[in-house]
């Protein structure tokens, strides 16, 4: 009779049997996978130069671009009458002495003539006096006129004179007023503005009407509002730079002129105007009103030894870098001085032209 303990088993020992065939077929097949698949490299580092340069401390400010004070004129008229012509439009650049706008000079005209006319009729009168004078005097010496005589003579010589005196003083007014009729350009610049049309009348009482806006391009300035603890540390004659948006990726050179003493309350902030004098570079025109972004250069360290920030990190308050020396790489603790967003002022440990590693993100 079978014995039915041995028959139990052996379907158990075919399981293990099996079970050892298939792990060797799948670690074979593993073992030729790995001996075909590629070799992966061991992880790059990305490393960096210790390199001299430049490290500057500068404070950011918002600023907007200004008009000097007189670079910006309202031009008006000084007499009231009716504009016959304006010759330039929005946009328009004009000299110094160009014309502007023409008032009605009728008026003045026909006054100036009247003055001209009054004028020819006071000489005439002090020609009668003159020779009237003369002849009393001869009547005196002749003795035929009294002493006193010559007194009213000379009275009414020196009424004379001072009507001639009086109506020159007039053609003088006429002819200034007249000249009021050409409104010309005090300053060489755009027209940025004109609130006067051809034909409107003007009154010119205590203030005089704008007829044009003129604004000089070439005489602007930034206006940059720095924080109340930043401005201990801007004084004039800084250098700084800044960009506007409609050129984001050009940076002007300027340079500190002024500090305004009064300070201005923007949300709760309290800030300091700080004037910036720039120069104008070709192919970009700058206008007033833009918003400009402004770095201040409020201290500088020439030819320093620095490494990307990413190459320092900290260890138990030590600054250690990875530094390649003799073909392999090393731990190297350094000191450190300036940061800046970029890079680390190195002050001792690196040498110039070494290689160190930059840690990963």
């Amino acid at each position: 009779m079978p014995d039915r303990s041995t028959k139990a088993r052996r379907p158990g020992a075919l399981s293990l049997k099996a079970l050892g065939a298939a792990t060797a077929i799948l670690a074979a097949g593993f073992y030729l996978w790995q001996r075909s698949a590629p070799v992966s490299a061991e992880p790059e580092w990305e490393s960096a130069e210790v390199r001299r340069e430049t490290l500057r401390r500068e404070v950011s400010a918002l600023g907007v671009v200004r008009p000097k004070v007189g670079a910006e004129i309202d031009v008006g008229s000084r007499i009231s009458g009716i504009v016959r012509s304006i010759p330039v439009e929005v946009g328009d650049r004009v000299a110094e002495g160009d014309l502007l706008a023409l008032i009605d000079p009728s008026e003045l005209e026909a006054e100036l003539e009247q003055a001209r006319a009054d004028l020819a009729l006071v000489q005439a009168q002090l020609a009668l006096a003159v020779s009237s004078h003369e002849r009393t005097v001869a009547l005196i010496d002749d003795g035929v006129a009294p002493a006193n005589a010559l007194d009213e003579a000379a009275r009414d010589l020196e009424a004379a004179q001072a009507s001639v005196e009086l109506q020159q003083a007039r053609i003088k007014s006429a002819e200034i007023k007249l000249a009021y009729t050409d409104i010309r350009a005090p300053i060489r610049g755009v027209v940025a503005d004109i609130t006067t049309r051809e034909g409107e009348t003007v009154a010119a009482s205590f203030a005089a009407p704008t007829f044009v806006t003129i604004l000089d391009l070439d005489r602007l300035e930034v206006l940059a509002y720095v924080d109340e603890t930043d401005i201990g540390r801007v004084v004039p004659g800084q250098k700084a730079t800044f960009t506007v948006d409609t050129y984001s990726d050009a940076e002007f050179d300027a340079v500190v002129t002024s500090i305004d003493p009064k300070a201005e309350l923007q949300n709760g902030v309290v800030n300091y105007i700080v004037r910036l004098a720039y120069e104008r570079r070709d192919g970009y025109l700058i206008r007033p009103e833009m918003t400009a972004h402004v770095e201040l250069e409020v201290e500088s360290r020439k030819d320093v030894l620095t490494v990307p920030r990413k190459a320092v990190r900290r260890d138990f308050g030590r600054e250690l870098v990875t530094v390649e020396r003799d073909g392999r790489w090393m731990e190297q603790e350094i000191e450190t001085g300036w940061r800046s967003d970029r890079v680390v002022e190195i002050t001792a440990g690196l040498i110039e032209g070494e290689s160190v590693q930059l840690k990963q993100e």
